[in-house]
């Protein structure tokens, strides 16, 4: 019954997300961490951060790594068929019918007001992975490094998680040294 529920919950999260896997961020907490507590605020931050290192979309990695933690493979499964199942349809739908609409002014306007909300929506994402994830004077320096060279570089972000990680066991062994 329980597998049920957790796809069923992913496919909400699933039609429910805009913009990609930054903006599901909150739906993800609200109904992972929040109403159902298959994982903590630290999980699903470790979860995306490792959802964006490994090949492959991140909500369906995030929804991967939960369904695997609660039900091993196949919860891995039911949740990433629920996470993906609603896109599929929608998709499908909207292939048929976007390219017969989308010379009208009322579609474009329309699709760039998704795209403002999108980015609303991913700053808060932003917003409360800072919360949950920077706690010390440490944590803000990686920050700010991080997100230096994200704007002024053009790499993949698998060696910022990389570099930030290094600097995490580097930190942390130094301060248990003392």
């Amino acid at each position: 019954m329980e597998l049920l529920k957790m796809f069923l919950t992913f496919a909400k999260v699933g039609v429910m997300t805009f913009g990609g896997g930054m903006a599901m961020l909150p739906i993800l907490e609200r109904e992972i961490v929040d109403k159902n507590g298959w994982a903590t605020a630290e999980e699903l931050t470790d979860y995306y951060a490792i959802g964006q290192c490994t090949p492959g979309i991140i909500a369906v990695n995030t929804a991967t790594f939960i369904g695997h933690k609660k039900h091993g493979t196949i919860g891995g499964i039911v949740t990433t068929l629920g996470v993906v199942f609603p896109s599929l349809v929608i998709i499908t739908v909207l292939a048929g019918i976007i390219t017969n609409f989308s010379h009208l002014a009322w579609v474009a306007n329309a699709f760039a007001g998704i795209r403002v909300c999108v980015c609303v929506l991913i700053l808060n994402s932003v917003i409360k992975l800072w919360k949950s994830a920077v706690k010390d004077a440490w944590g803000c320096g990686i920050f700010v490094i991080v997100l230096l060279l994200a704007v002024f570089l053009d790499v993949t972000p698998v060696i910022f998680v990389v570099l930030a990680a290094l600097a995490g066991v580097t930190i942390k062994s130094l301060e248990a040294r003392k």
